[in-house]
């Protein structure tokens, strides 16, 4: 972010460069979708691909993504959910290694490729739900296996599953726990107080989730009638949480030897209006 108050290593952006909303209170006005990535990329010095959790991206997308983007730029991406979700860490070697390889177009500029799990509810395995045992002994495997040279980070939304035995199997592979700001998880001042050490590789992953159906219902409720909901505005004032984040973000950085920060439009309405506000609060902490 331009002029932002961040030190060198901490590096903050969006999880998405392609929402068309943003064209007027981000993007100049007139910006084709093509070039939305380039002007990204003039604001911000990272970016989370999020599309990359519902397809796998071909080497022509990666290498458009490359082209537009300047040195010292980092993209992270979501690894394909055909892997995380549909085969559940089991039989996806050759999946893994072949995203990995077209996500290796972006060279020095590749971030983290992040594994995002869903949450379990209990209705659904009232055990896994409470212990995460069966996530965990497909986890270890899985990262033994993965291709080496890209980091890895996962995430998980179950609160149970945070402890010594998911973070032991993350510390043992270098995998970075994603800390994450999600409705179902705790936020990171609480994890400290409970004697969790959240650095499990020389870098850390933090994302700015929020909860989708209380943002959706809230930009509903402010938006005048007969207007489509658009992700063009901050609808939640949530300084008061990141103020509670910020000084133990410091602390977590101040370990790290790279920490990456994204904010979904989710987390309060409009992705770079959290980032500008986040910039503050850091600032002033």
């Amino acid at each position: 972010m331009a002029g932002a108050a961040f030190p060198p290593h901490v590096r903050v952006g969006c999880s998405s460069f392609s929402s068309a909303e943003w064209v007027g209170p981000f993007y100049p006005p007139g910006t084709p979708p093509g070039e939305f990535l380039r002007h990204y990329a003039t604001r911000f010095p990272t970016v989370e691909v999020d599309a990359t959790f519902y397809a796998m991206p071909s080497r022509r997308t990666v290498e458009g993504w490359n082209e537009k983007t300047p040195p010292g730029f980092v993209l992270a991406a979501k690894v394909p959910q055909s892997i995380t979700h549909e085969k559940g860490l089991v039989g996806c070697e050759d999946d893994v290694k072949r995203f990995a390889d077209t996500m290796s177009i972006m060279g020095e500029k590749l971030g983290p490729l992040v594994l995002q799990f869903a949450y379990v509810a209990k209705g659904k395995d009232a055990e896994e739900y409470r212990t995460g045992d069966g996530f965990r002994k497909r986890l270890a495997p899985f990262l033994a296996s993965v291709p080496r040279g890209p980091r890895f980070a996962v995430e998980v939304r179950n609160a149970t599953w945070l402890g010594p035995d998911l973070l032991a199997i993350l510390k043992d592979h270098g995998v970075a726990l994603v800390v994450s700001d999600y409705f179902t998880m705790p936020d990171l001042a609480k994890m400290e107080r409970q004697g969790l050490d959240l650095l499990t590789a020389d870098f850390s992953f933090v994302r700015f989730i929020g909860d989708r159906k209380r943002i959706e219902a809230k930009m509903d409720e402010v938006k005048p009638k007969g207007r489509e909901r658009a992700f063009d505005e901050l609808v939640v004032d949530r300084r008061p949480e990141m103020e509670r984040w910020v000084p133990a973000l410091k602390r977590l950085a101040s370990r790290a030897n790279d920490v990456y920060v994204y904010f979904n439009n989710h987390y309060a309405g409009f992705g770079p209006g959290s980032a500008r506000l986040f910039d503050e609060t850091w600032r002033a902490s």
